[in-house]
């Protein structure tokens, strides 16, 4: 519809004159709280509650989202008047409303910020076309699938039964989790529930919406991605809101879609670093969706083939059930994970401990060939040589100009500078003065050069990048894929070899056993079981702690040791922490602004580059609220201010 105006002037609201207060489109702190305005009307009928308008604010017209109205209110001074309204349709839940609320004081972030985060900009031609009538209620699903899990079966008739269930969620080794999601949502839509299912990346989410239409039927869900384009996006998640769907699948955006009735949340592999929102307030969609189900009474389900620190706590905690299957069913369904660094090994081969391809490892991918099936190889890094170093000292080798890192993009590539493209066909160590390089890490392009000359008259495919492959035949193909780009074979790989631990083990972060773990159990999950000749190998180490979780295929137990010494280190999530960032007289300033709860640990600040520091912040779990409500109190002081802004971040996913 076309945006209709109103007077300008400012007066007294007469009584029961219409108020809306509404959430101004702003990004300053100290102006994060609702404002009311005047009805004038003309308008009285369009704007309603969740609607946009147009209101005049300190000279400006700004975007706004109406609240709720009101037929009072608490300003003593004059009111001005809704400038005009962009569109009667109610985009705004009251449901969205008190979530996103709740996710700003939670992530100290505003109100408006989240709102940005969830409703989609509007298309005026997708709002004039006809509502979609409502989709059936779908037929119960069969729980035969969830039968394995002890109490799943019981889990989908308390998701039925529109119950609170709650649970963190073991997949065995080859399991079609998409399938498992969709009777979940199943369960919930057939007895008139909603359902919200978010996954990490675009080939998960193409999964899982192939398995809703085959779980649901046609018309009953909708798949949320930012890949679908403006318009199709704000259809879709339209019909969402008016009511005609209430199954949506998305990635980490869909996690505010305003559902109906919202009866389950369920998230898939929370581990992954793509859950982690980069735009302020920075929410982790796991959290999120925690903080959702606990405000919507609406049943809970954290799945994957690895489990993290937080979601082991969410179990200790009580707040979810541990839903994992008894060690038979994991041992059938479980390839065979062999350690290149075991003592067996060791012993035939001397080799097994440095090589990076040790003879375990060829004689596993040789075997699997021969049988006709498919080897799954996954490197940490994508590229041919992405990090160089002298080849007689060991320095890493930087470009002269800029100081990046030398890559290599081939075997005859000269090094060029990974940030500034130049070449380093002259490079010269600083220290030694030695013109040779050798290779630091070697990448997925590399790995299949290499590959290629071992296995010869073998095809090798390469996923990464770029080029990730959605699928591979079940035939003897080498198949070079980095974490998260291991595209899934017919009939499961027959083998699966995960090269350079110490590349992954090695990284200065707090996650790094525990992402590790969710990189190997990711790729071994598509591995046929042992029964069928399955194999893993991982070259590393076999007595890491990690190596032998992975080994005895035990990622519940791995996340609980890793909490436990979280825990005793006072390290996340049984603590929590703020990030702040920025110039260090800012970061000072904000701090000297502001009432930190009395437990509180100041961690810094250290340099993160020449003009910038960052000052960690950590404080006991029943302190987080308090901590938050502070940060953003100052940050709404220096605002009034005017001061330049900086970076806060509430439970920061990296702390180094």
């Amino acid at each position: 519809m076309s945006a209709r105006r109103s007077p300008s002037t400012e007066r007294q609201p007469a009584p029961h004159q219409p108020i809306a207060r509404v959430c101004v489109d702003t990004p300053l702190p100290h102006l994060d709280t609702p404002f009311d305005y005047l009805v004038p009307a003309p308008l009285a009928d369009v704007v309603v509650p969740g609607s946009r308008v147009r209101v005049r604010f300190s000279g400006k017209l700004l975007d706004a989202f109406v609240l709720e109205r009101r037929d009072h209110t608490d300003h003593t001074g004059p009111l001005s008047y809704v400038d005009r309204s962009i569109s009667a349709e109610p985009v705004l839940s009251p449901e969205v409303a008190r979530l996103a609320r709740a996710v700003a004081d939670r992530w100290a972030g505003s109100l408006s910020d989240v709102l940005r985060l969830a409703i989609p900009s509007r298309h005026a031609r997708v709002e004039a076309e006809s509502a979609q009538p409502a989709a059936s209620a779908p037929a119960a699903p069969e729980a035969a699938g969830w039968s394995t899990y002890g109490a799943g079966v019981a889990l989908l008739r308390a998701i039925g039964r529109g119950q609170a269930a709650r649970a963190v969620w073991s997949a065995v080794p080859g399991e079609s989790w998409p399938t498992r999601l969709a009777e979940a949502a199943a369960a919930a839509a057939a007895a008139g529930w909603g359902a919200l299912l978010v996954v990490p990346d675009r080939r998960d989410l193409c999964r899982l919406d192939a398995a809703l239409a085959d779980v649901l039927g046609p018309g009953r869900h909708v798949a949320l991605a930012a890949g679908l384009g403006p318009a199709e996006r704000y259809r879709r998640w339209l019909a969402v809101r008016r009511g005609a769907v209430r199954v949506v699948a998305g990635t980490r955006g869909a996690g505010l879609a305003p559902v109906a009735d919202l009866g389950l949340v369920a998230i898939w592999d929370d581990g992954d670093d793509l859950h982690a929102e980069p735009r302020a307030p920075y929410p982790h969609a796991r959290d999120l969706l925690v903080l959702r189900a606990h405000l919507a009474g609406a049943a809970c389900i954290v799945g994957g083939f690895a489990r993290t620190a937080e979601a082991a706590q969410l179990v200790q905690t009580g707040w979810a059930q541990d839903l994992r299957a008894d060690r038979g069913s994991v041992r059938d369904a479980a390839p065979r994970v062999v350690a290149s660094g075991a003592d067996a090994e060791l012993g035939r081969d001397d080799a097994a401990r440095s090589a990076r391809l040790p003879s375990v490892a060829l004689r596993a991918a040789r075997a699997c060939l021969l049988a006709g099936a498919p080897v799954l190889v996954q490197v940490p890094r994508r590229g041919y040589l992405p990090a160089l170093a002298c080849a007689r000292c060991r320095t890493p080798a930087r470009c002269a100009t800029c100081s990046g890192t030398l890559a290599a993009s081939s075997g005859h590539a000269i090094p060029a500078c990974r940030w500034c493209g130049r070449p380093a066909g002259r490079w010269r160590c600083p220290v030694c003065e030695y013109d040779r390089l050798r290779s630091i890490v070697v990448g997925a392009a590399r790995t299949a050069d290499e590959l290629g000359r071992a296995f010869p008259g073998t095809t090798v495919r390469t996923s990464a990048g770029a080029t990730v492959l959605d699928a591979v035949a079940a035939r003897p193909d080498l198949v070079v894929a980095t974490p998260g780009a291991e595209p899934p074979a017919d009939g499961g790989y027959g083998a699966a070899l995960l090269l350079d631990g110490w590349a992954l083990l090695r990284r200065p972060d707090l996650r790094a056993a525990e992402e590790t773990l969710r990189r190997w159990s990711n790729a071994a999950a598509l591995v046929r079981p042992a029964t069928d000749g399955g194999t893993v190998v991982v070259v590393a180490d076999a007595q890491l702690a990690v190596v032998q979780a992975l080994v005895r295929w035990d990622p519940a137990g791995h996340a609980e040791r890793e909490l436990a010494e979280r825990a005793e280190l006072r390290f996340p999530p049984t603590t929590r922490m703020a990030s702040v960032t920025g110039p260090a007289t800012d970061v000072a300033d904000l701090i000297a602004v502001v009432h930190l709860p009395e437990q509180i640990e100041r961690l810094g600040p250290v340099p993160v580059d020449a003009s910038t520091e960052r000052l960690l912040l950590r404080v006991p779990r029943a302190d987080g609220a308090a901590l938050a409500a502070a940060l953003h109190a100052g940050a709404a002081v220096r605002s009034a201010r005017k001061a330049p802004p900086v970076r806060i971040q509430l439970d920061p996913l990296e702390i180094g």
